[in-house]
Order: structure tokens, then C-alpha cells, then sequence
């Protein structure tokens, strides 16, 4: 089995657990935000889930397109770049939210507040070569 093969796996035994337990996950997801974010393929056009560690902020949300520490942007990221009407599921909440890119001065402070919030992050983003892109999700009204 490849990596990408057992990513896939582990996000669909994510997603299924996520679904099964009104958005509470153990293991090493226990007690951190966990939402799921469907995504609309750049190039196919088919719908794609990703669960994602998030940061609340008052009525914002915000994804980081770390990719498990890879030297490329994830897939959801291209998708939502390209198609920024997305559907977020949070606890056993589902919306339609509008991804934007957020600019690179609130990059900073957001980064910080995450990884102040969730330091298991650190090892990973000592890995990173690349900025890593900050994603705000609104809520459509």
C-alpha cells in the first residue's frame, strides 16, 4: 500500500469516527478541533472530504494547509482556491461556508495562536519549508 493510499485510509477511518460520534475523535484527536470540510475537486468537479484541525476564533474559523508537514500545498487547498463555496461540518453541525485566503500579516498572529493552543503542532511546522497558507471559512448567511 502507498502513503497516499494509507493517508486516504486514515482519513476515511477519521471521517467515519468523526460522523459516528457527533464530531468527537480519540486517540491523538482527542480534545483538539477537528471539522470536516467538503471541497469541490479543482479538476474532477467531484466532491471531496478532508478532515481538518481548525481554529475557533469567535464566529471565525480558520484551516491551515500544513499537509502533514509536506513541502506542497494539500489537494483540499488547490480545490477551494479554485472552488471557495465549501460545505463545513462542525460537531453535528453542517453549513455552507466561503473559503478566503487569508493575507499574510494575519497569517502571523493566527499561526501563533494555534500553535500556542495545540504545541504537538511545533514538531510538524519544524518541518514545513513552505509558508503555509491560512484559510478563513464564513458561514453563509
Amino acid at each position: 500500500m502507498t502513503e497516499i493510499n494509507d493517508f486516504k485510509e486514515w482519513d476515511r477511518q477519521l471521517i467515519e469516527a468523526f460522523r459516528a460520534n457527533g464530531g468527537n475523535v480519540g486517540g491523538q484527536f482527542a480534545g483538539v478541533p477537528l471539522l470536516l470540510l467538503t471541497t469541490t475537486g479543482a479538476k474532477s468537479g467531484q466532491q471531496r472530504i478532508s478532515p481538518l484541525v481548525y481554529l475557533p476564533e469567535g464566529d471565525h474559523i480558520y484551516v491551515f494547509a500544513g499537509n502533514r508537514g509536506a513541502p506542497t500545498n494539500p489537494h483540499w487547498y488547490h480545490n477551494l482556491v479554485a472552488h471557495p463555496d465549501v460545505t463545513v461540518e462542525v460537531g453535528t453541525e453542517k453549513f455552507e461556508a466561503r473559503a478566503t485566503v487569508v493575507e499574510s500579516t494575519e497569517w502571523d498572529r493566527l499561526g501563533r495562536i494555534q500553535l500556542q493552543r495545540l504545541p504537538g503542532l511545533a514538531e510538524l511546522q519544524a518541518k514545513i519549508t513552505r509558508k503555509v497558507p491560512v484559510v478563513l471559512l464564513e458561514r453563509k448567511k
